[in-house]
């Protein structure tokens, strides 16, 4: 009996599997010796056609049992901890059909793609051998044979050809692709990619441009005297914003943020009812040499959140400012040098400062600002936050005001 097509005949045509043993029907698969099919009754272990991946199909065991097609289409939807933990309930603890490859036999069960001749051999109706058994006639004709007394005891017996099994070439295939001739230690450094500096040269080339226009034009850059050479941050004086006077300093310098409310509270209880205007932030900068020697200085930098506080560095104060941080909102801008965002952030560096967990903010898509990601809960990742915050900074100084370097 063709236990696959008997399945398949089932599945397809809706008909409910039944279950019985020796004492008669039984409702569950665990307590049956046999499954009852539309074609009839089968024992569960018997191998249908369907051979398991990576076998040479040459014995029984090479082939999915009946019970084990049958639990991976019922359990088709199960998660795969469920799927497992019933095929050990029912006794498959080796044999079932794996999870990775219970789709395909689910989708081969319901008819949606079809045999392959590599998995599935064409069924043989006269036979009643279980799969991989060897053919009857072969059996009976070794059996029945008189044994030649004229044989020749030192005759070899005929080489049979290899054919290759299908799953294992594939895989061979495969690995072929994947291996690389190591021919000298040349051909061991070298990549299959070729060198490509056009980043590099792209990042390089706005900065020269700037520099030969500057050639042309004679323009110099401020003189950098003792009083105006510290960068200046400008912050948001906006209620919402996650960086206010209040916490800036203990944030930027001490790589710890403090939630604005509860830094507004400490500052209450210590009297101070109104927040500074100008606050002065100290950070230690590491600088290697090339030749290896490592410097350390200390950088200060100004952070207000007015133009008014602003207006106190004198004339040229909007030259030392090196970074807006903004909320979003446009209505901060009002009052600045360059109140359209755009061209703002053409001239100072802009960071868009948020929670982690909020969602992208549609108004910034236009400008160019760097978003800096607050974690509301872990505080230990603060480091890294501000870590990447004067990161960003260095490097936008460097490229746009070299002489701010040097505080």
């Amino acid at each position: 009996m063709d236990t696959l097509s008997g399945l398949r005949q089932a599945i397809s045509s809706k008909t409910p599997v039944a279950f019985a043993n020796d004492q008669g029907p039984c409702t569950a698969l665990a307590a049956a010796t046999h499954i009852v099919l539309p074609t009839g009754s089968v024992p569960k272990s018997t191998p249908t056609r369907y051979r398991k991946p990576g076998t040479s199909g040459s014995s029984p065991q090479d082939f999915y049992t009946t019970e084990a097609l049958y639990l991976a289409w019922h359990l088709r939807d199960a998660a795969a901890t469920e799927y497992m933990k019933q095929t050990r309930e029912n006794g498959l603890t080796v044999g079932f059909v794996s999870v990775t490859e219970r789709k395909k036999v689910v989708d081969v069960l319901e008819g949606r793609i079809p045999d392959h001749d590599d998995a599935i051999p064409a069924a043989e109706v006269e036979s009643t051998t279980p799969p991989g058994s060897p053919p009857r006639d072969l059996r009976s004709r070794s059996a029945t044979a008189p044994k030649s007394s004229a044989a020749e005891p030192t005759s070899s017996p005929t080489k049979r050809r290899y054919a290759p099994d299908h799953h294992d070439a594939e895989v061979v295939k495969k690995i072929k692709l994947s291996e690389v001739e190591l021919r000298d230690r040349n051909t061991v450094l070298r990549g299959n990619k070729p060198n490509n500096f056009a980043t590099v040269r792209t990042t390089f080339a706005d900065k020269l441009k700037k520099l030969r226009d500057a050639a042309r034009s004679g323009a110099t850059q401020p003189v950098a005297t003792p009083g105006n050479f510290q960068p200046i941050i400008i912050i948001s004086s906006s209620p919402t914003s996650l960086i206010t006077m209040y916490n800036v300093k203990r944030f930027l310098q001490e790589s710890t943020f403090e939630p604005p409310q509860e830094a507004r509270a400490h500052a209450m209880a210590e009297g101070n009812t109104r927040p500074e205007d100008l606050i002065a932030i100290y950070r230690r900068r590491t600088h290697i040499d090339s030749s290896g020697k490592e410097t350390e200085s200390q950088a200060k930098y100004f952070v207000v959140d007015s133009v008014e506080a602003l207006a106190k560095f004198g004339a040229d104060a909007w030259d030392r400012v090196v970074c807006v941080m903004t909320t979003g909102q446009a209505w901060q801008f009002r009052p600045y040098k360059w109140n359209e965002p755009r061209q703002l952030f053409h001239h100072v560096k802009g960071i868009y400062v948020t929670w982690s967990n909020d969602p992208p903010n549609p108004k910034i898509q236009d400008w160019n600002v760097t978003e800096l990601k607050i974690d509301p809960h872990r505080r230990h990742v603060d480091k890294a936050v501000v870590a990447q915050f004067w990161k960003i900074l260095d490097a936008w100084i460097v490229s746009n005001k070299p002489w701010l370097m040097k505080a």
